[in-house]
């Protein structure tokens, strides 16, 4: 089957002339123009749902809770109820972690939640995601911050900001479960946990350190840059201080597979 049948099998347009680049520029300004748009809404909504929902908005109108509030009056079902709430939640527990944060009162303050969505460019799904771990969320944004303000390094700006919100989201996202809280039976392997525990943790501190010195916007390969000298002088081979890092971001322990564990 052809490219241009197969294409028609699945509902898609047909192929049109080629772009220019100038066109093709013109109508990705407008794509994304309009996710500016769709996140901004989504903040909005997430704003206004937490506000009525803190209300108790249902009751003066004679319904008996939330899920039939937003059935009877926007039509939608009781799952897209609750997870109007999840964004809701995610989204405040966010931007309330950013606007504790030292020197981010640069970003938008009249409008806290369309700031937060608008800025970051998170999407629903990505809230969602996070909403039942958003403490978790909003601890390691506040950590970070911190930590880049602290470093005086490089100035706190709104961008610097967005990126690290978004790093923290997707660390979140993608974290493993946590690891049984049962100890293991046998002791040798209950040794050997400790051992391991340990050596993670003081990975873990030695990640905080390359944080200060190469922030969490910052890629790989420009931390990489940043973090050679550092690594020479604490005789730290660069592979580890780049793997310490990645850990110290994502509390996730498959960073350090192949390098220190």
């Amino acid at each position: 089957m052809g490219e241009h049948e197969e294409d028609q099998e699945r509902g898609a347009e047909p192929a049109r002339p080629p772009l220019s680049a100038a066109r093709a520029q013109e109508m990705t300004a407008g794509l994304r123009e309009a996710m500016d748009d769709v996140r901004r809404s989504v903040a909005v909504l997430a704003a206004r749902v937490r506000d009525a929902h803190a209300a108790r908005v249902w009751l003066p109108l004679g319904h008996p809770s939330w899920e039939s509030y937003c059935d009877a009056e926007f039509g939608i079902s009781r799952a897209q109820a609750y997870r109007l709430l999840d964004v809701a939640r995610g989204l405040a527990a966010i931007h309330g972690a950013v606007a504790a944060g030292p020197e981010t009162s640069r970003t938008r303050d009249t409008n806290p939640a369309a700031a937060a969505a608008l800025d970051y460019g998170l999407s629903q799904r990505a809230l969602i995601d996070v909403s039942s771990r958003a403490d978790v969320v909003a601890k390691l944004i506040t950590r970070r911050l911190a930590t880049l303000a602290h470093s005086g390094l490089q100035a706190l700006d709104e961008a610097k900001v967005r990126a690290v919100v978004r790093q923290a989201v997707r660390d979140v996202r993608t974290a493993p479960p946590p690891p049984p809280a049962e100890p293991p039976a046998d002791p040798t392997v209950a040794a050997l946990r400790r051992v391991v525990d340990d050596l993670a943790a003081s990975t873990h501190a030695i990640g905080e350190l390359m944080l200060e010195v190469a922030p969490a916007y910052l890629s790989d390969i420009e931390a990489a840059d940043v973090l050679a000298l550092l690594c020479d002088q604490i005789g730290e081979p660069l592979e580890h201080g780049l793997a310490a890092r990645r850990y110290a971001m994502s509390g996730d322990r498959r960073a350090l597979h192949g390098t220190v564990l």
